[in-house]
């Protein structure tokens, strides 16, 4: 789970004005899944199981945005989707991908599911609900032309993707190739700032060595795989931790203070990036 803060103080009188101030909460997929328990309908008592009853304190009583991930594919993909989910609670907004415009900052949401191969050429004993999705290529190219145009004619101060699987990663699943070798390039040739990603039960900070990108995931805000590394020397890595625990995001005109917490809410890792009128984001 993320957190995302943002704050105009390009005028000092409106900084002060609470508008001015806008948070919400990020999922990176899976949010409705509970002891493997998938969502099997819009009328499924695990939503509110899994959401509703959870997510309690005043705190996180704003708009959640989500996207799906793989274990939700293999339940009801279009029940989850569903605007009848938002009328029970209307906090929830889950679609496939969208963008989210903040004017400080442009949040874009992707579906990465449909971009791994092997769920659709090896996929074990699990049912997907492709419903949507086929043909796969041709859903996968419209959705990289849409990613890149949105890219490319944003003017927001900072630049966000958000999908659930990683793209670099040093836990359980590693890189996703599939997303290196496609959207990757599209986020360096337009100067995104973070890619937010779940996934990977672990909380990890990696900076990429070719470009600004910060890849941040956070999957660990119910389950946590202990010990699950695969490689601590990674060039880039600044953070990982195999806990529990969230992370937070706070975005000024000039700033972005990226924040890992435990369970306990103990700050864990504290990274910060500047920038000047016109310019790409530095540490």
């Amino acid at each position: 789970m993320y957190r995302v803060s943002l704050r105009d103080l390009s005028n000092p009188a409106k900084a002060m004005v609470p508008l001015a101030f806008w948070s919400l909460e990020i999922g990176v997929g899976e949010a409705l899944l509970t002891n493997l328990k998938l969502l099997l309908s819009v009328h499924d008592l695990a939503f509110e199981e899994s959401f509703t009853n959870i997510y309690t304190a005043n705190s996180l009583q704003k708009q959640w945005y989500s996207v799906l991930g793989n274990h939700d594919y293999r339940g009801d993909a279009e029940a989850q989707l569903s605007p009848l989910l938002t009328k029970i609670d209307t906090r929830w907004l889950c679609l496939r991908s969208f963008i989210v415009n903040a004017e400080l900052a442009e949040i874009i949401f992707v579906d990465t599911t449909p971009f791994v191969k092997s769920y659709f050429q090896d996929p074990e004993d699990h049912i997907y609900d492709w419903r949507g999705i086929n043909p796969r290529k041709h859903y996968i190219a419209n959705l990289l032309k849409d990613v890149e145009c949105a890219l490319r004619e944003s003017n927001a101060k900072w630049k966000i993707v958000v999908g659930h699987h990683a793209i670099k990663s040093v836990g359980h699943h590693g890189d996703t190739r599939e997303l290196a070798t496609h959207l990757l390039p599209i986020l360096k040739a337009n100067n995104v700032d973070f890619y937010m990603n779940g996934h990977d039960h672990c909380l990890e900070h990696i900076s990429d060595t070719e470009s600004p990108i910060q890849f941040l995931t956070s999957g660990a805000g119910s389950k946590a795989w202990r010990g699950d590394v695969k490689q601590l020397n990674r060039e880039g890595l600044k953070f990982f931790y195999d806990g529990q625990g969230f992370m937070s995001v706070q975005l000024t005109q000039s700033n972005a203070e990226i924040a890992f917490y435990d369970f306990d809410g103990k700050i864990l890792h504290r990274w910060n990036a500047f920038k000047q009128f016109g310019d790409h984001s530095s540490i």
